[in-house]
């Protein structure tokens, strides 16, 4: 019996400083994503923790941390705080629409204020436009931006203030980056929203899991992941419900015993 397709060859990239937890370092162990069966490939990596960036999938392969955890939401069995509650009334006239993986001059204009905003030093800053059609239309496996317009007057598009570049895998969507208007005065939360809206997506369209990428222990940026519950990891064991303290606990924790003991 011949397999459905070639096992394939991974490589590691050389290590770099880490962008998210100050003195370590990074790695990366990669393979292209190509031919009649990526997206079977890019599915089966998703379940044991690999990402897509264009045509290739990754993972951290660090020495010397294990930091990034893969973490997906169980979208069936989400249940919306009252703030998931609030935010989903106050952002319910949003017109979302998912539209075929292309990029616009509007698109990379959000994103370029989003960097600004968001990661003025990170590694995206210097993108081009280019590097953001790469971005968005080099992939091998089913994708859409799904974009969110304020609605307009005259009924036609509104002005963009949010898009997420997301593939939808065999057993759930994987969000691939997301940017919005950090800076809208009177819809703080879009980036909470948009997280809200793909659980509701792949809960209507039958799909298990909306995966979220890597939640990074010990740093404040990727914090915000585990306000989404049920959660799972990725275990050497396989995937497991967690329970990690939600944003802020030992910050508030410590504040807390400061004003008891001073």
């Amino acid at each position: 019996m011949s397999a459905p397709f070639r096992f394939p060859r991974f490589f590691v990239t050389s290590p770099s400083p880490c962008p998210y937890l100050p003195g370590k370092v990074e790695r990366k162990v990669f393979t292209e994503l190509s031919g009649p069966h990526a997206a079977e490939l890019n599915d089966a990596l998703g379940r044991i923790g690999f990402r897509r960036s264009q045509g290739v999938a990754y993972r951290p392969s660090c020495a010397d941390c294990q930091a990034c955890v893969s973490v997906r939401v169980v979208a069936d069995d989400f249940v919306p705080n009252a703030s998931h509650r609030k935010l989903m009334r106050r952002q319910g006239d949003l017109h979302v629409s998912a539209c075929k993986p292309w990029s616009t001059g509007e698109q990379f204009d959000l994103l370029q204020r989003y960097l600004g905003a968001r990661h003025p030093g990170g590694g995206m800053a210097q993108m081009d436009e280019i590097d953001y059609a790469d971005m968005v239309e080099h992939t091998p496996v089913n994708s859409h931006v799904i974009e969110y317009r304020e609605p307009a007057a005259d009924g036609g598009p509104g002005r963009l203030i949010g898009a997420c570049l997301t593939d939808q895998q065999a057993d759930g969507l994987s969000m691939i980056y997301s940017f919005f208007d950090a800076a809208h005065e009177t819809r703080p939360g879009l980036g909470t929203f948009i997280i809200l809206d793909h659980i509701r997506r792949a809960a209507s369209a039958g799909l298990p899991y909306v995966y979220l990428g890597y939640w990074i222990h010990g740093s404040q940026r990727m914090a915000y992941k585990t306000n989404f519950r049920p959660i799972e990891r990725l275990t050497p064991g396989g995937w497991e419900v967690f329970d990690p303290p939600a944003p802020g606990f030992v910050e508030r924790r410590a504040r807390e015993r400061e004003t008891v003991f001073s």
